[in-house]
């Protein structure tokens, strides 16, 4: 399929489909209309009121019968909306990325906030850095509301109450980040503006964590597959004509925070050192 969206949009993530799976259900939506079309000689019949006089209806595949909606009815600017759009697609919009979204999300601002708070979503916007994104709003502040009988037939699996599902990292993921930010955090200390890692340096810095981790030794492919993951959820940047290096966004600062990071590393090291004497140990004892 022929279009800039990925196949790990914010959308497919909400829907559980993929885009391709998306367009393949409307596709096959509109071609039954059509092929129904020739059933009725009147699309457009007044009702009895004369409420609907003159405005098209249509069915909607399961035999309901819909009226078209005109965009003009929404309140948001038509800009406001499609910077939403890319938004809740893409999950993030940065400023060295997309300038003229980014320019139209700080002017609206306000009503973007407003349309996610609707839907248990913040904006995160830092104008210094040209980042933002969506994240959800925290589980207390959603679920501090009147229960109107809706929690029976709502589970903590469902997470009916946000569009972004939770999801557990891996060991192996969880110290890429940790480390990631550790550079990005030396560089940005240093002063450097555009702070960018190459494999080789980030399979440095992974090393001492080895014995920690299910990886014997290093493996290249799998550090890059990760990598590439990492690119998707916007916290690395390709490079145009470098293919192992990648810029670090600032949205890694929204991922790891200063201090959790100082523990953290401190944690894992001393449990590789652990792990690395118990194997020097037994190896010792198998002599």
């Amino acid at each position: 399929m022929m279009n800039d969206t990925p196949p790990n949009s914010f959308f497919s993530m909400v829907t559980g489909k993929s885009d391709q799976e998306l367009h393949a259900d409307s596709d096959e939506c509109n071609s039954v209309l059509v092929g129904d079309s020739h059933t009725s000689d009147d699309q457009t019949s007044k009702a009895p009121n004369g409420d609907f006089e003159g405005q098209p209806v249509e069915s909607d595949g399961l035999g309901l019968i819909t009226e078209n909606v005109s965009s003009s009815d929404s309140d948001m600017p038509h800009d406001a909306r499609r910077v939403l759009v890319h938004l809740m697609r893409q999950g993030s919009i940065m400023a060295s990325q997309k300038p003229k979204l980014f320019e139209q999300l700080c002017r609206y601002e306000l009503a973007i906030r407003k349309h996610l708070s609707e839907v248990y979503l913040q904006l995160v916007l830092d104008q210094k850095s040209g980042v933002a994104f969506a994240a959800s709003i925290a589980s207390e502040q959603v679920y501090n509301v009147e229960n109107d009988g809706l929690e029976d037939e709502v589970t903590d699996a469902d997470e009916s109450a946000t569009l972004i599902p939770k999801r557990t990292l891996s060991l192996f993921d969880t110290l890429i980040l940790l480390v990631l930010r550790k550079h990005y955090q030396d560089r940005e200390s240093a002063g450097e503006q555009k702070i960018t890692i190459d494999i080789e340096r980030l399979e440095s810095y992974l090393t001492p964590f080895l014995p920690i981790t299910d990886h014997g030794s290093k493996d290249r492919k799998k550090l890059l597959i990760r990598v590439k993951e990492m690119v998707k959820r916007k916290v690395l940047s390709t490079i145009r004509g470098e293919e192992d290096r990648y810029e670090i966004t600032p949205i890694i600062r929204y991922v790891v925070n200063a201090s959790f990071l100082e523990t953290m590393l401190a944690e894992y090291t001393v449990l590789a050192q652990e792990q690395l004497n118990e194997t020097d140990h037994a190896g010792s004892d198998q002599k």
